[in-house]
């Protein structure tokens, strides 16, 4: 595993809106991030990549840190998630991908048939194969200078399934789908796998630095509340039982945890009843029925449709003023229902993440 905490000297950390809000902690304003705020929609990063190919990037920890922070230079944001993707897990089980331009990712060789799992890797060592993300944590943390928090995550078993079996994205996830009809013992078999190995990676990540863990299940939409509940949430549950109690037992303080389950409308009250800090929204809940179906156990964030940053600035900024009126401000991390897109404005974004602050300061300040 990575080195201990107190080993690393980190510089102090000058806000922590954001793991208050997680924590259900009062917070003067709504803190705020996008997912894929370190990305492809702006300059600099297509500067970056135009030299280098995104997995380079990814496993070259000064390049993840530098990409890492390019959005906190620009923005008013309230915490950095470092740069990585959620296909490094299928790697380190020995699967080739590529992240071919115009497509997305690639598998080289999918998971075909129940007999392909022989071919993972393992008792993979995490520290071996994903030290990388490990060294680019630490080095962001420290290149941040307490700042803001610092983001990692992982995908879910589920999403890391569906990818390895239809060797990329898929509008039906069909193959995958059929597995769980077909082979329902394979399947939780090769969730298990997944499982372990997101546990120790995720435990390496907070022991590098990370504060704060996001598990992305983009997938989960595709599968409905049967399938869910049972190939999906019960690894996504035991995911943050077993992260937290890891790090207890190496007597680490767990960080919070936020999941989410993108498409999951149907199964809002599971998730207000697993271990996870934080439910992530997407676009498509409305923010007063999600509170009411969470019941105040969680906090709750999201879930702006990434598609509002092509209206206007006023717009913009009239969508968020709704948002957190609908979502309150207490309890609430901001941020989009999904990734923002490759095409976005960053000034629009920078309209976004403003009006949040202001927003939000406003509605508290009246009371």
């Amino acid at each position: 595993m990575a080195a201990p905490l107190s080993n690393q000297n980190f510089p102090p950390l000058k806000n922590d809106l954001i793991l208050r809000a997680a924590r259900g902690e009062k917070t003067e304003r709504v803190p705020v991030w996008v997912m894929r705020q370190a990305g492809r929609y702006l300059p600099e990063f297509k500067e970056l990549r135009a030299e280098t190919d995104f997995f380079t990037v990814c496993q070259t920890p000064e390049k993840a840190c530098e990409v890492t922070l390019q959005p906190i230079r620009r923005f008013e944001l309230d915490a950095a998630i470092i740069f990585s993707d959620i296909l490094v897990i299928p790697q380190a089980l020995g699967l080739s991908v590529q992240m071919v331009p115009g497509k997305g990712p690639t598998f080289d060789d999918p998971i075909n048939d129940v007999s392909d799992l022989d071919r993972l890797a393992k008792n993979v060592d995490v520290n071996e194969t994903l030290g990388y993300v490990f060294d680019a944590i630490t080095l962001t943390r420290h290149k941040l200078e307490g700042k803001v928090p610092l983001i990692g995550f992982a995908g879910s078993p589920w999403t890391l399934m569906a990818y390895s079996i239809e060797g990329g994205g898929s509008t039906t996830f069909s193959k995958s789908k059929a597995w769980l009809y077909k082979h329902p013992e394979a399947s939780h078999k090769f969730l298990q796998a997944i499982t372990d190995l997101t546990v120790d990676y995720l435990v390496g990540q907070v022991l590098a630095g990370a504060q704060l863990l996001q598990l992305f299940d983009s997938h989960a939409g595709i599968l409905g509340h049967g399938l869910f509940c049972k190939f999906s949430l019960p690894y996504l549950n035991e995911i943050a039982e077993k992260v937290k109690g890891k790090l207890k037992e190496k007597s680490v303080e767990p960080v919070p945890m936020i999941v989410f389950p993108k498409g999951a409308h149907y199964a809002l009250k599971e998730l207000s009843e697993s271990p996870y800090d934080v439910v992530g929204l997407d676009w498509t809940m409305p923010p007063a029925e999600a509170r009411r179906q969470i019941d105040g156990k969680k906090s709750v964030q999201g879930n702006l449709d990434p598609c509002a940053l092509y209206s206007s600035k006023e717009e913009i900024s009239d969508y968020v003023k709704k948002m957190i009126c609908e979502f309150g401000t207490q309890k609430y991390i901001a941020n989009l229902g999904h990734g923002i897109y490759p095409d976005a404005d960053p000034d629009h974004l920078k309209v976004f993440i403003d009006s949040v602050h202001k927003h939000s300061e406003e509605l508290n300040q009246s009371g």
